[in-house]
């Protein structure tokens, strides 16, 4: 169940994070990601904008209305939230701030490094007020470090962390996947040190800084290939739609023009589709016998070829039918239009019409992952800009006062 934004005031938050005050000065989508997580599960997350608003709501589609341009990234990534409008370059607007930053358990900020220090919000600041605040810090770069004071998006760091090299075809310039995977993965990140942080509160009574670095988050990811270029002086290059050492695991073509991803990763998997391919020599082959056989570059072509060979035989329904009868992991390559109409999105409810004021209702993405006593829900599509002003400095007044 989902409700419509009313204008000002809090909604009613239910969920493991109930009670849980965030304060959110950030911008653009690792932040407002990362805050957005934890409003899904109940926390009561205050967006501080600029007057102009946060640029995360120019981003993206939009519709137009009699009443103006609907952003629909917004509705999404600030759902849950209560939005306040404060220049933080006035005094005025920054006691404001630091009157609810007072109050938190939580704050994330996602400017360059020294930015929160200038404007007197550094955290020595705000723990002398409130020592049990987590802050939580995104930046590119990291806190420090002589490449902290650089500008840093996702795309940035991806290539400063090894993702762009490595993404792609190999006889290509390294593309992009053109989602923003690295400020996602990062906000993850943020979270999990902030729920962490307060796990370390409940026991010491103090706060601390999470320091979370897009480049390190996108670096991550690199984990198996660490230790190999150490060890063996390995620097992996661009796969394709194969997966480095491990076959198959790819794309294969299919006779109505399209593709199906089969992913025979383990032993018993692989005999599994041999079995349904009918070609039982690709057992005892000996460049295919084993894991570490079939992921050797030049054995992985060569089996791929024969797969290639066999699916481009079937329709993409039919193969997905076989394989899936066969319980080899496959799938066609969904677009959003495949997921609009998948079952299985439907039965988890990853596809949530959320009620809008002016566009009557958006749709969009369920709350991930799912807790069985205590799950995270949409209370309320996101809000206007500084739709929750009035109401936010009204619950501040009889502090304000003392």
């Amino acid at each position: 169940m989902t409700e419509a934004h009313p204008p000002g005031g809090a909604r009613a938050a239910h969920g493991p994070l109930q009670g849980l005050k965030v304060v959110e000065i950030a911008s653009t989508i690792a932040g407002p990601a990362c805050t957005r997580l934890l409003a899904d599960f109940g926390a009561d997350v205050i967006k501080i904008e600029p007057p102009e608003g946060d640029p995360v709501r120019q981003m993206g589609r939009h519709v137009k209305t009699g009443q103006g341009d609907v952003s629909l990234y917004a509705a999404s990534i600030l759902r849950n939230k209560r939005s306040v409008v404060l220049d933080l370059k006035l005094e005025e607007d920054r006691a404001v701030a630091h009157a609810l930053i007072e109050r938190a358990d939580i704050l994330v900020e996602n400017f360059r490094p020294g930015v929160m220090e200038r404007l007197g919000f550094g955290y020595e600041v705000l723990a002398q007020r409130n020592p049990g605040l987590v802050m939580v810090r995104i930046s590119g770069y990291g806190q420090t470090g002589p490449y902290a004071q650089r500008p840093g998006y996702g795309a940035i760091c991806e290539a400063v962390g090894g993702v762009r090299h490595l993404t792609g075809d190999p006889d290509r310039p390294p593309a992009r996947v053109a989602l923003a995977t690295t400020d996602y993965l990062t906000s993850v990140y943020a979270a999990f040190g902030a729920m962490t942080a307060l796990h370390e509160r409940a026991r010491s009574g103090l706060g601390q800084v999470v320091d979370a670095a897009l480049y390190e988050a996108a670096f991550t990811q690199l984990e198996p290939m660490v230790p190999a270029y150490e060890k063996l002086g390995l620097v992996p290059m661009r796969e394709g739609p194969n997966l480095p050492s491990m076959a198959p695991n790819s794309l294969y073509p299919t006779s109505d023009g399209g593709y199906v991803l089969i992913a025979a990763n383990s032993n018993p998997t692989y005999e599994r589709l041999v079995r349904l391919m009918a070609q039982p020599e690709l057992m005892t082959d000996p460049r295919f016998a084993s894991i570490r056989s079939r992921g050797e570059k030049p054995h992985m072509k060569a089996l791929d070829a024969i797969i290639a060979t066999w699916t481009a035989q079937f329709d993409g329904a039919d193969l997905e039918a076989r394989l899936r009868e066969a319980e080899v992991p496959s799938s066609r390559v969904y677009t959003i239009a495949d997921i609009y109409a998948d079952a299985q999105f439907a039965s988890r409810e990853m596809l949530q019409q959320v009620p809008h004021p002016v566009l009557g209702h958006t749709t969009q993405a369920g709350v991930v992952p799912r807790l069985s006593a205590t799950p995270g829900r949409i209370r309320h599509t996101g809000p206007d800009l500084g739709a929750d002003t009035d109401a936010v400095k009204r619950e501040l007044r009889p502090t304000q006062e003392n």
